[in-house]
């Protein structure tokens, strides 16, 4: 991800609807199907660590970030041990967790099936994996390229990928299903207009507060219908995994 974008990502995550409602999605998924009792969370590629404080509540955090400033700034949340890591090779962790999450990083990975390989080895016995990634490569725009994104999946081929690194599904879906008509139409129009060098799609900007409320509103309403349901499209895709016993 480009340098600056850390710093605007940094800025918003905390009230933005995208970031906001994102994180209620995910902590329900994660609260259905980790199991009870203490637990060890692991965010691998936890970014400037706006969803460290989300996790802290369901258990005791660890994370991981290759990129210095993001590191520096997660950390300085204090509610999370923060090291130096990245996908494929090169993490720091030496043990297994109860969860493991990768929220929007595998798609940033040149190797994402030998990452999807590293992420289930992370993965205890009776844990499970929770990854997101974007989704439908027809929705690309220069926001990807902002983000610095390799691609976009379907649910079909993402799922493949997980299967193929040893992992069970659990549950999958499509989300960010409600917006989805009015995002894919901007993305389409602004790919077809030729966005400026610099342009995103407004997840690095604050929209009007009645705004950011209504959409945070409607896109985080998706977690009354996730995970009893599975979404047929959406902006993103999740993934909730285990480990296949032998």
């Amino acid at each position: 991800m480009r340098g600056d974008a850390y710093t605007d990502m940094h800025a918003v995550e905390g009230e933005h609807w995208w970031f906001v409602a994102r994180r209620r999605i995910l902590d329900k998924i994660i609260r259905r199907f980790a199991r009870s009792g203490p637990l060890r969370v692991l965010e691998a590629g936890c970014g400037t660590g706006g969803n460290l404080a989300m996790l802290a509540n369901i258990g005791r955090v660890t994370a991981f970030e290759p990129n210095a400033a993001a590191r520096d700034l997660a950390q300085g949340l204090g509610v999370a041990e923060v090291l130096d890591g990245m996908l494929p090779a090169a993490h720091p962790m030496r043990e297994t967790f109860d969860v493991v999450c990768a929220f929007d990083v595998i798609e940033h990975l040149d190797a994402d099936a030998e990452s999807c390989r590293a992420l289930a080895a992370l993965i205890k016995a009776d844990g499970i994996g929770v990854f997101t990634v974007p989704a439908f490569a027809f929705l690309w725009s220069h926001h990807d390229v902002v983000l610095h994104h390799k691609r976009r999946y379907t649910r079909a081929a993402f799922l493949a990928l997980l299967r193929n690194a040893g992992l069970e599904i659990v549950y999958s879906s499509y989300f960010n299903f409600l917006l989805f008509p009015a995002i894919a139409g901007l993305r389409i129009l602004r790919s077809a207009l030729g966005a400026r060098d610099g342009q995103s799609d407004d997840t690095a900007r604050m929209p009007p507060a009645f705004v950011n409320t209504a959409l945070a509103a409607v896109f985080g309403a998706e977690r009354f219908l996730l995970p009893a349901l599975r979404l047929p499209v959406g902006v993103s895709i999740v993934a909730v995994v285990r480990p296949i016993q032998p």
